[in-house]
């Protein structure tokens, strides 16, 4: 995006007229993570006077970098799915595409019946198209491999509306595969439990595929062959150099050379219509007015915020769940992890009543954190899901402590690290349980109700970097289409 505007206004002008008709109008955005921003980077790029208020004293939200005994890491989100265009875009207009960089190492494994496993390949989410590499990963013991070929002459298992992850791969295929394949994976997106999941909102292909035949593994054979008959080419993810948690301070460095007004530390305590396309909102000691409001905050203060104003869109907000989770981050000198697996990390199912959900091997994942690290390498672990959170209770050294008792366990890792960093992300991940995106629909049609208004970010379109970056995207195209040319009554104080 050019650091001018680009909207009416700016079109008129160029075209030689006297006097160029007003901007779109002044919009609020409330929140300063990556869909608040984005809405604000695509609402300045039209020509609209934007101020984005963010609550805490840093933006970017669940992206953060920072470091670790001097080396950059990613305190937050580490990775963007490529094959989705949305991030990649995004930080391409902002001037990180040249810092876009896949994982050097690839391929993660699965803590799970007392070894490390290989992941196998040929899976959508867990489900199995080809039975070979899953026998011989030995993930599933031999009981559980033998219950898998009943999927094909089972009778078709009915999906009425939609139904969890967990529920329907355990009724095609049996508990072990979900226990051991699904829930990891789910895990490490959601840190939910695959047993509440909609099938429909975290896996969409599987149930399109699903709703229409009967047998499971030939519903992920057929999507696997597409996606090997595709012409998209190219890495499936990408990093950043420095870490992802640039990204949302370089959209942020755009969006001021836009003329964005971003405020940290304003938290919002009130919204208020003015009349019918105007907004009022409330600030300690002050108050913005604005022809438009974008709210880009999780659910419960989205809920707050509308409580007022649209009763029933607040009571379907403050009807989804969170889920908690800590990331321990730990430096270490490089010679103490040289005999580490050569993988990308490894998995961990919840049942195998293990402290950590997870563990990547951040320095040898990515080749930019590689070199940055010199004779220092990084890894991390994960800890928390949604149902399971009571490690949580623990503190910050001793949550370290469990990490390395698993991780010795796991890869032999004895050496003690010379930094480390917990970073908790409380109440930070929605959930998508089963009708979630019946519930999105109703918040949706109630927001639809507000001119001027919209709702974005994790709760909505997906938990993901892209989705996220997309939603916000739909706001901000949502609420300009709603502005009255020539309404920019401006902010008061």
């Amino acid at each position: 995006m050019s650091p001018s505007h680009t909207g009416p206004a700016a079109a008129a002008a160029s075209a030689g007229h006297s006097a160029a008709p007003a901007t779109p109008g002044h919009v609020v955005v409330v929140g300063g993570g990556i869909s608040g921003l984005a809405a604000a980077h695509r609402l300045a790029g039209a020509g609209a006077r934007v101020t984005v208020l963010e609550a805490t004293s840093r933006l970017g939200g669940k992206l953060h970098a920072d470091e670790i005994a001097g080396v950059p890491v990613d305190l937050g989100a580490e990775s963007l799915l490529a094959r989705r265009p949305e991030a990649v875009g995004l930080a391409r207009e902002v001037g990180l595409g040249d810092d876009l960089e896949p994982p050097a190492v690839l391929g993660a494994t699965v803590w799970t019946r007392g070894r490390l496993r290989p992941m196998p390949k040929g899976h959508v989410m867990g489900v199995p198209g080809d039975l070979g590499p899953l026998a011989a990963s030995g993930v599933i013991s031999p009981a559980g491999l033998a219950r898998i070929p009943l999927d094909h002459v089972l009778p078709r298992t009915a999906i009425d509306g939609d139904v969890a992850v967990g529920e329907y791969v355990a009724a095609r295929l049996g508990r072990e595969v979900v226990d051991r394949l699904v829930e990891p994976l789910l895990g490490g997106v959601y840190a939910g439990n695959a047993y509440r999941i909609s099938l429909r909102a975290a896996v969409p292909q599987l149930y399109a595929a699903a709703a229409g035949g009967r047998s499971l593994i030939e519903a992920a054979r057929g999507i696997q062959r597409r996606a090997a008959a595709s012409t998209a080419t190219g890495p499936v993810f990408h990093g950043i150099r420095g870490g992802v948690g640039r990204l949302p301070l370089a959209v942020a460095d755009a969006c001021r050379a836009a003329g964005v007004v971003i405020e940290t530390g304003a938290p919002v305590r009130e919204l208020h219509r003015t009349g019918p396309h105007g907004w009022r909102v409330v600030l300690a000691g002050r108050v913005l007015d604005a022809d438009a409001v974008v709210l880009a905050v999780p659910a419960p203060a989205a809920a707050r915020l509308l409580e007022a104003e649209s009763p029933a869109a607040a009571g379907e907000l403050a009807g989804v769940d969170y889920a908690s989770m800590a990331l321990v981050t730990m430096a270490f000198r490089r010679a103490d992890l040289a005999r580490l697996p050569q993988s990308s990390g490894f998995l961990v199912p919840p049942v195998d009543g293990r402290t950590i959900k997870a563990s990547t091997f951040s320095s040898r994942k990515w080749g930019w954190l590689d070199k940055a690290g010199g004779d220092t390498a990084v890894l991390r672990t994960s800890v928390g899901r949604h149902g399971d959170e009571g490690d949580l209770a623990w503190d910050d050294a001793d949550l370290v402590r469990l990490s390395r008792e698993d991780l010795a366990e796991a890869v032999g890792l004895r050496a003690a690290p010379v930094a480390a960093r917990v970073t908790r992300w409380d109440a930070g991940l929605p959930q998508y349980p089963v009708g979630h995106l019946d519930r999105v629909a109703r918040i949706r049609e109630h927001v639809g109700k507000l001119p001027g208004l919209a709702v974005c970010g994790a709760p909505y379109d997906g938990v993901g970097i892209p989705a996220c970056i997309g939603s916000g995207q739909r706001a901000a195209t949502e609420v300009l289409a709603t502005l009255v040319p020539g309404a920019e009554d401006g902010a008061g104080e």
